[in-house]
């Protein structure tokens, strides 16, 4: 893979919160959690699992675990709720991120809309946690945290792409 193709995949992937009703295919579904699964991991020790949804019922449910922020569940085709064992890692929030951040990219590379949805200290519309409520609809074990969820979709309108000119290089600042 050249450097440049993943720049471009960097470049034109944004949140996407409006899908059309086109659904993911299997096989592009297990190429994204792939993605997750090849992420790197803190010490090697792998603490993440992920639950695929693909179930409209239940991303209608899932789009109230955020007060008013993951509504865009529940035109999703798909989603990818990240959870992670506390026990077996202390780099379990990490892990997390990087998986997830794995999956953008991967669903990018494949014209799939995805938008990251924050679980990790964030209140439900019952005001609940919304890891508790999650874990309720999806019955994770307690020594699981659920970090977050990536809703997935072909955009009802394709996002524009970030300008590399546009980038504030006023943030880098080199040591030589």
């Amino acid at each position: 893979m050249e450097n440049a193709l993943l720049l471009e995949v960097m470049r034109s992937r944004r949140s996407v919160r409006r899908y059309t009703e086109e659904k993911i295919s299997d096989e592009q579904l297990k190429q994204i959690v792939s993605a997750a699964l090849l992420a790197p991991s803190g010490h090697s020790k792998y603490p993440c699992e992920f639950i695929v949804v693909k179930n409209r019922e239940l991303l209608e449910k899932m789009s109230h675990c955020r007060k008013g922020v993951a509504k865009m569940l529940e035109g999703a085709a798909a989603a990818v709720v990240v959870i992670a064992d506390k026990d077996k890692s202390d780099t379990f929030v990490e892990d997390s991120c990087v998986a997830m951040m794995s999956m953008e990219l991967l669903a990018a590379s494949l014209g799939i809309g995805n938008c990251w949805i924050q679980v990790r200290n964030r209140e439900a519309e019952d005001d609940s946690t919304s890891e508790n409520y999650l874990r309720g609809l999806l019955n994770f074990p307690e020594n699981f945290a659920c970090q977050a969820i990536l809703s997935l979709g072909y955009p009802a309108k394709p996002p524009k792409a970030r300008e590399l000119d546009k980038l504030n290089f006023d943030k880098i600042s080199y040591r030589e």
